[in-house]
């Protein structure tokens, strides 16, 4: 089964094949599992949504459409998704990361000859880990934790304009790496 690709894989676990999301699993977990790990900072909680997103895996995989984006994209969406409502219902405040930490530093180092999508992902985390630091933290507020605009100022004890600016500010600033990385 590990010969075939994704598209494959996903239509076989839409037809109830156990080994398939197996295969899934084998390719994708790591990867759900450094996010969750991002979002949530707790190595169990990040294990139980892993396990949880692979549950949703199999039972949505009839959902998944291949014309809107890759498998690996639509399962970190599950992912990331659960983590969120795992962080409500757990009730926490997010931390914010020091973006020192190596590990996740290591992990995201795409190879240097690679230019998938997945590599210019992960590009993208070294140019969110660039911005400035008050640009980042609201970024890793709205986007990495799915706090609004208003529980970012909170957080933050700054004006609710402030953190609009910040992000408007620092979204260009990505959207403007982006499309460098795409002119590649």
């Amino acid at each position: 089964m590990t010969n075939l690709d994704d598209v494959e894989l996903i239509a076989q676990v839409a037809n109830g094949d156990e080994r398939a999301l197996l295969s899934i699993y084998d390719r994708h977990a790591s990867r759900v599992h450094a996010l969750a790990l991002h979002i949530l900072h707790d190595p169990m909680l990040a294990e139980e949504v892993t396990q949880d997103t692979f549950l949703k895996v199999w039972s949505r995989a009839r959902q998944y459409l291949a014309e809107r984006g890759s498998l690996l994209t639509w399962v970190l969406t599950i992912a990331h998704r659960t983590a969120l409502d795992r962080l409500r219902l757990e009730g926490r405040r997010p931390t914010l990361s020091t973006s020192e930490d190596p590990d996740l530093i290591w992990q995201s180092i795409a190879s240097e000859d690679s230019i998938t999508s997945e590599a210019r992902w992960r590009s993208m985390y070294f140019s969110v880990q660039a911005l400035p630091n008050e640009q980042r933290q609201v970024i890793e507020l709205a986007y990495y934790q799915g706090m609004s605009q208003s529980e970012a100022a909170e957080v933050l004890g700054i004006p609710l304009g402030t953190v609009k600016s910040r992000i408007r500010n620092a979204m260009e600033i990505l959207r403007q790496e982006w499309l460098k990385d795409e002119l590649k």
